[in-house]
Formats: structure tokens, sequence, C-alpha cells
């Protein structure tokens, strides 16, 4: 099963958009919101047994809010 379909993402805390996981080039994961671009931090892994406790705690990070939000123009 694709790790996309066992992690479950709410709305984003700021807009209400829909997220997306991403995976950054084989070492981190990271959520975002495909409307306004809120984010959560990079959650790093180093190895094949430590990406999807990555992707875990990147969902996690976003469906508890924790998020990082640019200004316009920033």
């Amino acid at each position: 099963m694709d790790i996309h379909e066992m992690i479950e993402l709410q709305s984003c805390p700021y807009c209400g958009g829909a997220a997306m996981l991403e995976e950054e080039h084989g070492w981190c994961w990271y959520v975002m919101c495909m409307e306004c671009g809120s984010q959560t931090a990079s959650i790093e892994y180093k190895d094949s047994e430590g990406r999807f406790g990555a992707a875990e705690r990147a969902a996690h990070l976003w469906n508890i809010g924790k998020v990082l939000r640019s200004a316009n123009g920033d």
C-alpha cells in the first residue's frame, strides 16, 4: 500500500484547503497546503526503515496545526 493512502491529512488550519504529503528527493517529508502554501517543517530520514516514520511525523505535525505560514510577499 502507498504511504499516501495510509496517512490521513486534515484540511489546512489557516485556509481550509487540501493538504498534500510531499517527499523531497528521498531524504525528507513535509505536508503542504495546495491553496495557500503553508507547510510543516521537513522531517528527515536516513534509510528505508525511517521513511514511513518520517512521513507519519510530518502528517502529525500538520494535523495538530504545527504549520509554517508565509505572509503574502515573503
